[in-house]
């Protein structure tokens, strides 16, 4: 706790000084050396990075960092990290970075799933000429054709990121995770298994991860097919808690989900989990990812059919009703992106009917709530939607990656006021 508050105060100075350098910059006795842009560049940095990623925090968090003197003002923080990136200074690098994360990263982990694929093409363009064979920016390109779903020409961005150097081993490991995900939305499991093989030997992220997802890939392999290097799912499963670790004294919310899910293996005839893979790729919304493939969300769909199928003819067990509406949730986002609305809109109320007999799986709800929501934005059901995502933002507490959910909650009801500010000014 010490060590928290005393990080806290070193992150509430360092603003504090931008934010004096950023007045004094604008007074009536400044005066411009020869290094003003770099100066300026520095700015723009400091204070748009503050500004944008203080304002992806939900608003009782951020009413509580403004008390400290913080503030998070989105567009402003943009603008600067804009101004920043396209000025010929030291830190437009770092701006430009930044700003790829967001559009690339953020938006779609802790947002609604749309990214911003233009703003970043357009950054993009002026770095990719000058540094060809950046592996950075090979990296965020291969990023930004996934999000388009050209998964394909993805892969081979990620590969030539992979190639371009050899001194960083980390980043490395950056381009195999995207590869990872590139081959199970294209559900090549065996190819997914070899880059969570890769990762598990050589980072050291997360290995309770990295293991989770080898045995989740194993899993949806048909029983009879031989598994890579003999490796059994079920002793895969079993090890994940053993790997679990710490982070400023708390574990990665994606780690303790995986362990959470991988105990039902500790039993000596676990109950097989039925799609634990395309339940990892909803956390990492990845059902976005492939919306602008009709032949992807086609095969996803199909595999959640088969699962569903395998699971009526199983007999019943306590964890029954709780995979079903796993299938009925991954099974609306599906449906979604086919464009059938009416009959995702029916998946994902049979989840929220049947709230009060899940056991296990309480995320399940709240995400559905936030899924139905997005649904009824598309459909301009703005007050219905409004409605639903304040009551997933408080009335469930303590479930599965949680404050992932209320980002995507403050992220939505960001979307809504801001479409009607919109509405307002053009009625104006």
């Amino acid at each position: 706790m010490v060590s928290f508050i005393k990080g806290g105060i070193k992150v509430r100075n360092s603003y504090l000084i931008y934010k004096e350098l950023h007045s004094f910059t604008k007074s009536q006795n400044f005066l411009k050396g020869p290094s003003h842009l770099h100066l300026e560049g520095g700015i723009s940095f400091g204070i748009g990075a503050f500004n944008l990623t203080l304002s992806l925090f939900p608003p009782r968090i951020l009413k509580l960092l403004e008390f400290a003197g913080f503030s998070g003002d989105k567009e402003y923080g943009l603008s600067l990290l804009r101004d920043g990136a396209t000025g010929m200074n030291l830190r437009s690098m770092l701006c430009a970075l930044l700003l790829l994360c967001y559009y690339t990263f953020l938006t779609f982990i802790l947002g609604t799933g749309e990214g911003e694929v233009a703003e970043a093409e357009s950054l993009l363009k002026p770095f990719r000429l000058r540094y060809p064979r950046g592996a950075i920016f090979l990296f965020f390109a291969g990023r930004t054709e996934e999000i388009k779903g050209n998964i394909d020409e993805a892969v081979a961005l990620f590969e030539d990121g992979c190639k371009a150097q050899q001194a960083w081993k980390q980043f490395h490991h950056m381009c195999y995770w995207e590869l990872m995900w590139c081959f199970t939305y294209k559900r090549a499991w065996k190819m997914a298994y070899f880059y969570a093989d890769l990762l598990s030997q050589e980072s050291r992220w997360s290995k309770a991860m990295y293991i989770y997802m080898k045995a989740a890939y194993l899993s949806m392999l048909p029983k009879d097919e031989a598994r890579p290097f003999g490796e059994d799912e079920v002793e895969l499963f079993r090890k994940v808690p053993t790997f679990k670790q710490k982070i400023a004294g708390k574990s990665p919310p994606t780690e303790k989900f995986a362990i959470r899910k991988a105990k039902r293996y500790k039993a000596p005839s676990p109950v097989r989990l039925s799609v634990p893979v395309l339940e990892m790729m909803y956390m990492w919304n990845g059902f976005s990812m492939i919306s602008k493939r009709p032949e992807l969300t086609e095969g996803m769909m199909q595999t959640l059919v088969e699962a569903e199928r395998t699971l009526l003819e199983s007999p019943e067990n306590e964890y029954s009703l709780d995979d079903r509406c796993v299938i009925h949730l991954l099974k609306g986002l599906c449906l979604k992106n086919q464009g059938l609305i009416r009959e995702a809109q029916e998946c994902f109320n049979k989840v929220l009917s049947s709230e009060k007999k899940i056991r296990f799986d309480h995320y399940l709800v709240p995400n559905t709530l936030v899924e139905l929501s997005l649904l009824y934005i598309d459909q301009g059901r703005r007050d219905e939607a409004i409605k639903l995502l304040h009551k997933a933002k408080h009335n469930y507490k303590e479930y599965s990656m949680e404050s992932r959910t209320q980002f995507r909650v403050h992220a939505a009801l960001a979307k809504l006021k801001a479409e009607h500010v919109e509405e307002d000014e053009t009625h104006m």
